[in-house]
C-alpha cells in the first residue's frame, strides 16, 4: 500500500462495531493488504476471530488469557491488567511495520476503563508507519482522537434485544 495512511474510529452504544472493523479487514484482506488484528478486553476464543486466523493475509495476535471483566478486578488486578495492555500496545508497535492495516479493537473500552495508557496510544498514533491503516473501536471517544481520526462512525443504538432481557446469541452477538 502506498500513501499516508487514515485513521478509523467505530464507537457508540450500538451494536456492530467490532463487525464493522472485521468487515474492513476481510476488505482488506481480500484486496491484497496485510492486516494485523488485537483485540483488548477479550481473550482468543472471539467467534471472530476463529475466522480470521483463517484468512490469508490476516495475523492475529494472542490475547490475554483468561480474560475477567475489568468490573470485577480488584486494584491490584487492574494494575497489572493496565501493565499487560501498555506491553501489548508496546509489542505491536514494534511488530506493525509490514503491515498496511491495524485493527485494535476494544481500545477505545481499554482507554475508558483505564487500563491501556491514552497518552501512549496516542503517540504512537502520531508517530505510526506512514502508510499504516489504523482501526480502532470502542464505547466512547476521547476529543483528542476525536480531532486526529479520518474516519468516524458512531454507531448508536435504537433497539437491542438486551433491552427485551434476552440473552447474546453465538454468531450474532458474540
Amino acid at each position: 500500500m502506498t500513501g499516508t495512511g487514515r485513521i478509523h474510529i467505530y464507537y457508540g452504544d450500538g451494536k456492530g462495531k467490532t463487525t464493522a472493523a472485521v468487515g474492513l479487514a476481510v476488505r482488506a484482506a481480500g484486496s491484497g493488504l496485510k492486516v494485523l488484528f488485537f483485540q483488548f478486553l477479550k481473550d482468543n476464543s472471539s467467534n471472530e476471530r476463529k475466522i480470521l486466523e483463517t484468512l490469508p493475509g490476516v495475523t492475529c495476535l494472542p490475547g490475554r488469557e483468561p480474560v475477567k471483566f475489568v468490573s470485577k478486578m480488584n486494584g491490584d488486578e487492574r494494575i497489572e491488567f493496565r501493565h499487560y495492555n501498555n506491553k501489548a500496545l508496546d509489542e505491536i508497535i514494534k511488530f506493525c511495520g509490514p503491515f498496511d492495516m491495524l485493527v485494535l479493537d476494544e481500545a477505545l473500552c481499554a482507554l475508558n476503563l483505564e487500563v491501556l495508557s491514552e497518552e501512549k496510544l496516542i503517540s504512537f498514533i502520531q508517530h505510526k508507519p506512514r502508510g499504516l491503516e489504523i482501526v480502532m473501536t470502542g464505547p466512547r471517544l476521547p476529543d483528542n482522537l476525536l480531532e486526529m481520526a479520518d474516519y468516524v462512525t458512531e454507531v448508536r443504538k435504537v433497539k437491542h434485544q438486551f433491552d427485551l432481557g434476552r440473552s447474546a446469541r453465538k454468531g450474532i452477538e458474540f
